[in-house]
């Protein structure tokens, strides 16, 4: 009896079985996990979620934790029961205390003890089967009897009679056999699904290990970047006192040279006022003698030295805006080591789908691109450039191209063929006709919204004919493309060629030498300016500007500049 009474404690009050993973809820009650979900989910939408026990209302669906103790309870007690009391089915024939069955009888449709299974009829119409509380589903419908064979045909449990009317000719199995097949089956499924599990399980493992060593490099990136931002702020301070020192400097020289200069004027100017008093008595003078004997009033305006003051005083007042620049230029910020801070990113194969776990390289890459621009726009910023006057040489424009009057437009012409010379060039391409061997310097071009040229720079030892006179296809030229077609930039040097941003917004380009750094930059003329490529080399000859132009023109505008 007391087997009896906690069976009945350990019962859930929806589907009045075992529990089966029992949770509690926040009023105390029990219940097996999937009935108080399935309640739960009919309770969606009705504004509030009760207790099935106690009625205890929430706002929102409640909690659900498993409870631990009563879960060993059940485990416990299932696992001591004998096999036949597990089922929960109990004698037909035990009326005075419940006796768990051992059997039960189709034909009966009732269960038994060991003690009347043993009175029990043996002949066989009466089936035997393990305890159960379904026998009406164990007989077929129709003709009340017990269900014997299956029918492979319709897929359904059928008695004698079925199998000798409407299943006559059809193909029939023994139930049990039919059964066996069947497990069979499902144990195939069971395997492969078995497996398919493992397999998940070891994907969960590896991409919970992928996020782990994800989550450590974001860190160490973001641990780089700190102290990459870190040190230029400090080379900047540095570099914002080191400038602003050299300004200090330059201006307490110019102080001091302004105030000695004004101690000598102030000087001349007195000695210029007694001259000026002396002069005037002797005009006062009614004697012409004691007037013509005084000594000749020439000498008395210097207007060499006044020049020679007036020369100092601007020379004095002007800032060396060369080496304020050169402090800057000459500073190490663009020598920050950047290169660890590219890592290389992984992705994960799932299902034939690839998901990108990191992806750090091309925000990094833009980042460290912006900061060189920063600093390319820092530096030449700073560069004070006079204007020198830049044309084209029409003595190595070559085939298809025309020149105009003032030498400053190259425009694509089909028709135009001039008369061959040593230095015109094969293709419609043509260099400037002043060449830089020293300094900075930069010139700009108006270009067409349509068609493709280029602009650059090349040696005048140049090959004017075969296919590596054309730009950017030997070692001696340098030229950033321009593709309308496409929209994009891209550069060419010694027949490598790289491919920039395609996001043309402008129609003018700078070209930025700086011959003894071999710097050779491109900026597309927007606002702001933005830096598109630098060439970096060791330049040995004179360089010259070099356009060429594949249909439409290119227009050089105004001269070149520089410092």
């Amino acid at each position: 009896m007391a087997s009896a009474d906690l069976r009945q404690e350990l019962h859930c009050s929806i589907c009045l079985s075992i529990y089966t993973d029992p949770v509690t809820l926040r009023c105390g009650h029990n219940f097996c996990r999937v009935c108080i979900d399935r309640v739960l989910d009919t309770q969606e939408g009705a504004g509030a979620y009760t207790c099935p026990e106690c009625r205890a209302e929430c706002q929102e669906r409640p909690a659900m934790i498993r409870n631990i103790p009563l879960c060993n309870i059940v485990g416990r007690f299932l696992s001591a029961r004998p096999d036949q009391e597990e089922t929960g089915i109990f004698c037909t024939y035990c009326i005075h205390s419940p006796v768990p069955a051992a059997k039960s009888c189709l034909l009966c449709e009732a269960s038994l003890c060991d003690k009347h299974l043993r009175v029990h009829s043996k002949s066989a119409e009466h089936v035997l089967c393990d305890p159960t509380t379904a026998l009406g589903n164990r007989k077929c419908s129709f003709h009340k009897k017990v269900l014997e064979y299956y029918c492979t045909e319709d897929a359904a449990c059928i008695c004698v009679y079925c199998s000798a009317g409407e299943h006559r000719g059809h193909h029939v199995e023994m139930l049990d056999e039919a059964s066996e097949k069947k497990k069979e089956k499902l144990r195939n499924v069971l395997q492969k699904l078995t497996t398919k599990r493992a397999e998940t399980e070891q994907r969960v493992q590896s991409l919970q290990e992928r996020r782990r060593e994800d989550q450590g490099k974001v860190a160490d990136v973001r641990e780089t970047v700190t102290a990459l931002f870190r040190d230029i702020r400090r080379q900047l301070e540095d570099l914002e006192k080191r400038v602003l020192s050299e300004i200090s400097r330059q201006e307490q020289r110019v102080s001091l040279s302004v105030s000695d200069l004004i101690r000598q004027l102030e000087i001349k100017k007195n000695e210029l006022s007694g001259k000026m008093r002396h002069i005037e008595e002797l005009c006062n003078m009614s004697d012409p003698v004691t007037v013509l004997q005084e000594p000749d009033t020439g000498d008395l305006c210097d207007t060499e030295d006044t020049e020679r003051h007036d020369t100092q005083v601007r020379g004095a007042g002007d800032l060396d805006v060369g080496l304020i620049s050169g402090t800057l230029h000459t500073s190490d910020i663009t020598g920050i080591n950047t290169g660890d801070l590219c890592d290389t990113v992984y992705t994960e194969r799932h299902d034939n789908q690839v998901h990108c776990v990191a992806d750090l390289d091309v925000g990094l890459s833009r980042t460290l691109h912006t900061i060189s621009d920063i600093i390319t726009g820092i530096n030449v910023c700073f560069y004070f450039l006079e204007p020198i006057n830049i044309l084209l040489d029409v003595n190595t424009a070559g085939n298809n191209i025309h020149i105009s009057g003032d030498r400053k437009t190259a425009s694509w012409s089909p028709d135009q063929i001039p008369s061959e010379t040593p230095k015109r060039f094969q293709w419609p391409q043509v260099i400037s006709t002043r060449g830089f061997s020293s300094g900075r310097h930069y010139w700009e071009v108006d270009v067409s919204k349509s068609g493709r040229c280029m602009v650059g720079m090349c040696y005048h030892s140049i090959d004017r004919t075969g296919d590596h006179s054309d730009i950017g296809y030997n070692n001696k030229s340098w030229g950033l493309w321009r593709w309308w077609y496409n929209n994009q930039y891209s550069v060419r040097h010694d027949r490598r060629e790289i491919k920039l941003s395609q996001n043309i917004r402008c129609d003018r380009v700078r070209v930025y030498l700086d011959y003894e750094a071999g710097q050779l930059s491109f900026y597309e003329l927007r606002d702001p300016i933005r830096h598109l490529h630098t060439f970096t080399t060791t330049f040995t000859e004179p360089l010259h500007a070099v356009l060429c132009v594949w249909e439409g023109y290119v227009k050089i505008s105004g001269g070149a500049r520089s410092q």
